[in-house]
């Protein structure tokens, strides 16, 4: 065995989840150990979406047994769990960095998290452990996706202008917070280690663990904050966990991905069910030109496209040109639940 995973929960198998277990001959890694009930508008009764629920905590923490090391690429339910020891003894713990590149909501979740561990594992109150904070320049980050600033939407290039100027001013405002907060550093205590690996590469003996720089959790500016991606490599063998990047809008991600080239790429989706309320039909054409570019151009055996996408019934529908292409290139892909021969939750009777 040079590398193998696991899709442990996801959201083709009932309850929202990314979490995946990957296993090397070095280390085994738990990437994203939270599970969080689907929306209302999901098309199964409440006692269902109720038994995905308690079904995806079970696997979560039975898969947190065999894990050394957990990942959590940022501060949503759905990828994390705040509180269950269990999930966390003993193990060596990457996660967000909460200090910034972190939206306000995020910011109090990660405190409330790592306040947990404080009590837990060190017997100390979280406030003992904050630091001042040195001042630091955040520039514009559509300096670092200059494919994505460079795109041309036709009509639609006036009002992006726009709300690419309102997402820089909320940028500006949330830089300003992360220089006046008091600063949250690594853990360290008996039974836990906690670091901050955002644009950092770490090594188990032969397996190499890397992690991209902060990237938007969807559009430009979103709302929803930053998320770190995640490359494990072994044997020659490579897997990318993408996290939430919302099926692909920024083009200059679809190349990160494309010059990573994984051999198992676990590639979240468009959430459509949000269409046309909290997703536009030019943004989905955006990201399914993305997709579509991954799957040309990687050599990967397996792309995972789960997690957002199966929350709606008619995936398969509005991504028609995906899979269609990936049967030309005879690239499989597959959901979580497919993957595992089960029924996607969400075609379930």
């Amino acid at each position: 065995m040079t590398l193998s995973f696991k899709p442990v929960w996801f959201d083709s198998m009932g309850a929202k989840s990314s979490s995946t277990l990957v296993e090397t001959p070095d280390v085994r890694i738990l990437i994203d150990p939270g599970v969080s009930i689907m929306q209302k508008s999901f098309p199964a009764s409440m006692n269902k979406k109720m038994g995905w629920l308690k079904q995806g905590e079970k696997a979560v923490l039975d898969a947190s047994r065999e894990a050394d090391v957990v990942i959590i690429s940022h501060y949503h339910y759905d990828h994390f769990t705040d509180f269950d020891a269990r999930l966390y003894k003993g193990k060596r713990l990457f996660v967000k960095n909460p200090n910034e590149f972190i939206n306000y909501s995020q910011r109090g979740r990660a405190e409330n998290f790592l306040g947990n561990i404080c009590k837990e594992f060190g017997e100390i109150k979280f406030k003992s452990i904050l630091e001042k904070n040195k001042e630091k320049n955040y520039p514009d980050p559509m300096s670092d996706i200059p494919l994505a600033a460079e795109q041309d939407f036709g009509d639609y290039n006036k009002r992006r202008r726009e709300l690419l100027e309102e997402g820089r001013e909320r940028f500006t405002g949330l830089a300003n917070s992360w220089n006046k907060n008091r600063r949250i550093p690594e853990l360290e205590f008996e039974d836990i280690k906690v670091e901050f690996p955002e644009g950092k590469n770490f090594r188990f003996g032969k397996t190499k663990l890397k992690f991209s720089q902060p990237l938007f959790h969807g559009i430009e500016y979103s709302r929803l904050g930053w998320v770190s991606a995640t490359m494990v490599e072994s044997g020659g063998k490579r897997l990318m966990h993408s996290s939430d990047l919302c099926g692909v809008y920024i083009e200059d991600y679809a190349e990160m991905i494309v010059k990573e080239n994984p051999d198992i790429l676990v590639l979240d989706g468009p959430p459509t069910y949000l269409l046309p309320y909290m997703m536009n039909s030019i943004n989905l054409d955006r990201c399914i030109r993305n997709i579509c570019n991954i799957i040309k151009n990687v050599d990967s055996e397996l792309i995972l496209l789960d997690h957002h996408l199966p929350r709606d019934s008619k995936y398969r529908e509005r991504l028609e040109e995906v899979y269609a292409l990936a049967a030309k290139e005879n690239k499989e892909v597959t959901t979580a639940a497919e993957c595992l021969g089960r029924e996607v939750a969400v075609s379930a009777p």
